[in-house]
């Protein structure tokens, strides 16, 4: 007998930002592999159009590439226009687009602080300023935003960070609360440590010293949470909404 595939989002469009490698690309292919048909965003043109490519090699037609900012407010809003017409209405939004700017306070810069907030926090709130409207109407419609554990826990060297991802998990309850009427369920995904390229690059003490504060005594992987998100958007999470999930290897309980 051959392999069963799943099409549990046959058809369903689905949005994903910082979509052009890691954690967001997983769960673009995670949603291609499933039926759907993925706009992968990301700030630049290669790294989407470039993981866009390779979803679609391996399940044709499914992915279409889109480089914005997405702490670009008015880019944010030509883009939803672009994807409707391109795609359809959507019925799934991911917010993964992340970036760091790690420093201690004493010697961390305005803009450090503004680059992350605006990435990471403001361009969620600019995603779904976009898109609520057609997922109010949508079928089985889900926000899930992609927090971290930073955001429960803090880092020292992280207090940018820290503090997005924090209100990243905030904003998540209040849209819940208020989309709730429409049945659109909103959660958050706080990953842990996921070997992804930036995590290729610690040096083996650094490793050994955050494994040690992990039970699971290993680093998860991009798919890990992929799978976490795609059940998030399913129809068997359709009771599930306002909630933090964290995928970390036990690390935060």
């Amino acid at each position: 007998m051959g392999k069963k595939v799943m099409s549990r989002f046959q058809d369903k469009v689905v949005v994903v930002t910082g979509a052009g490698r890691g954690i967001g690309k997983a769960i673009a292919r995670a949603f291609a592999a499933e039926g759907a048909k993925v706009a992968v965003i990301s700030r630049s043109e290669g790294s989407c159009q470039g993981a866009a490519d390779e979803i679609n090699a391996e399940f044709a037609d499914s992915a279409k590439a889109y480089a914005v900012d997405v702490a670009d407010f008015d880019a944010v809003q030509e883009l939803g226009k672009k994807i409707s017409e391109d795609l359809g209405a959507i019925n799934v939004l991911v917010n993964n687009a992340g970036v760091t700017r790690d420093g201690l306070l004493m010697r961390m810069k305005e803009d450090d602080w503004d680059t992350v907030l605006d990435t990471n926090l403001k361009g969620a709130f600019n995603t779904v300023k976009v898109f609520q409207r057609p997922l109010m109407k949508a079928e089985d419609p889900r926000i899930i935003n992609i927090a971290s554990v930073i955001g429960l826990i803090g880092n020292a060297g992280q207090a940018n960070y820290s503090a997005s991802k924090a209100g990243l998990i905030g904003f998540t309850k209040a849209i819940a609360k208020e989309l709730s009427g429409r049945k659109v369920c909103c959660n958050a995904v706080a990953p842990g440590f996921i070997t992804t390229d930036m995590t290729d690059e610690l040096d083996e003490k650094l490793r050994d010293g955050i494994l040690a504060n992990i039970p699971l005594k290993q680093f998860g992987e991009t798919d890990d949470i992929a799978n976490l998100v795609l059940f998030l958007a399913s129809k068997e999470a359709r009771y599930i909404t306002g909630q933090v999930v964290a995928c970390d290897g036990g690390m935060t309980m």
